[in-house]
């Protein structure tokens, strides 16, 4: 029996099962990630389906391989099933059409010259809300199949050039996964397409066959590593018809559940990126941990975004830093003037104990964990666990962490951050990688710093 399932727990209230025999590959920032993901596209031999919120017009995927609908063209031109589920903003939300793909007459116009062998639908979300999931999934009905799973968008300003950092360009991540979990992945985009809202509309959809409803799986993947997974959603009540044994009309907020347990299990360190930290509940339970002595490494825009209906950015150091062992912090890249420049940290990356992990398109504010589609997966295994901090650690910090346990490790990256701030206060920008600490930034302060 694995013991280690009471100690870090999984969410119990959604469709989703916990997972055992899945494998894990962490894909840090945009070049990797999508360079990883066109070539099991171009390996794929049956299907290539993705979900996308926002695609910029000037986006191309690495390699010279042009824009992703040619990518995916391609693809669907020898053969394969290509889907595509856009979100399509409403009348709240169309101050956010300029970076979507949202079915436009231009955007019909441009499938009927170039991409008249993808199948699409349009999605919107609850009004006010956005469909935010990012998945691709390839080949996901064979036992060889995978799909990626993260908050990287088709955004030209995440395909960075490695060693480059530059004003505007954002840090992101996928996990890349295998398995048996796939199966639910499979389900949730087949769900989608079923139920697209725009399904119907004569502007809802594009492609021959685009008319079609899909098939369930009916069989996960076989096991191909030692993960237990678990994937995990955030769905607006009235979303989606139920079925089966799941109530999926009451809408699903196993993505909150999975955070606020997981806060509350650990028992070392927790270690967070978000693109936001808003919500109560979240900021509560990482207050708990700190005060009983768990080390906390929050990694958070340095050029904080709007507040939602929580608690601002600028608040979080008061709220939370008379407790020791916190490090909050930014990352900024040396750019080709010599001059510091904030990276836009856009993950939605959760790490505990070097234990369990959770990646996905789920921000800790508002939206995202109570009416937007989002999904991660929630992951538990040291070793995949492990190399995902790793990861980070050396972009972050231009150091190798893997020969340190997690608390050596977050010991470090409190010292290098504290440093580099010092070094920031003087004047100098050769610092130590990219973390910058903001422990001690006030509200009127913290542009400034971002700065």
């Amino acid at each position: 029996m694995d013991g280690s399932k009471n100690l870090w727990p999984f969410a119990n209230t959604g469709p989703y099962p916990t997972r055992g025999g899945n494998r894990v590959q962490p894909w840090i920032d945009g070049q990797p990630a999508f360079s990883r993901m066109c070539e099991a596209i171009e390996s794929a031999t049956e299907s290539v389906w993705a979900t996308i919120t926002f695609m910029w017009a000037s986006f191309q995927m690495p390699g010279s391989r042009g824009s992703a609908l040619d990518v995916l063209e391609l693809a669907a031109a020898r053969g394969l099933d290509v889907r595509l589920i856009f979100w399509r903003p409403d009348g709240e939300t169309a101050g956010l059409r300029l970076n979507a793909f949202w079915g436009s007459a231009d955007h019909f116009e441009l499938l009927e010259r170039r991409y008249r062998h993808l199948k699409i639908r349009w999605d919107r979300a609850h009004p006010g809300y956005c469909q935010h999931q990012k998945t691709w999934l390839v080949d996901a009905s064979r036992d060889t199949g995978v799909c990626f799973v993260g908050g990287i968008n088709l955004n030209p300003q995440s395909v960075v050039s490695p060693g480059h950092r530059g004003d505007g360009q954002n840090h992101d991540a996928y996990i890349e996964l295998a398995g048996p979990s796939v199966f639910d992945v499979h389900h949730n985009f087949v769900q989608r397409w079923n139920e697209a809202s725009e399904r119907i509309a004569a502007d809802g959809r594009w492609g021959r066959d685009s008319e079609r409803e899909m098939r369930f799986p009916e069989s996960p993947p076989a096991e191909c590593g030692v993960v237990c997974a678990q994937i995990q959603r955030t769905t607006h009540p009235g979303r989606y018809q139920s079925t089966g044994d799941f109530d999926f009309a009451a809408g699903e907020r196993t993505n909150l559940e999975q955070y606020r347990l997981a806060i509350r299990a650990a028992q070392r360190t927790i270690y967070i990126e978000n693109q936001h930290l808003e919500v109560s509940e979240v900021v509560s339970a990482i207050e708990e941990a700190l005060i009983r002595g768990v080390q906390v490494i929050l990694l958070l825009p340095m050029k904080p975004m709007s507040a939602s209906q929580g608690i601002p950015l600028h608040d979080l150091p008061a709220r939370l830093g008379r407790c020791e062992g916190l490090t909050i912090c930014g990352i900024a890249g040396l750019g080709d003037d010599g001059r510091r420049h904030p990276v836009h940290v856009h993950a939605k990356i959760m790490l505990v104990d070097d234990e369990w992990a959770t990646i996905g398109s789920c921000n800790l504010h508002h939206y995202s964990l109570f009416g937007n589609g989002e999904l991660n997966v929630a992951f538990r295994d040291h070793a995949s666990v492990r190399a995902v901090r790793i990861g980070l650690f050396q972009e972050h910090l231009a150091m190798n962490t893997s020969g340190m346990d997690d608390v050596t490790a977050f010991s470090l990256f409190h010292q290098v951050a504290g440093e580099n701030r010092r070094c920031h206060d003087g004047g100098d920008s050769s610092w130590q990688g990219l973390a910058l600490d903001l422990h001690e930034v006030r509200s009127e302060a913290y542009s400034a710093v971002a700065g």
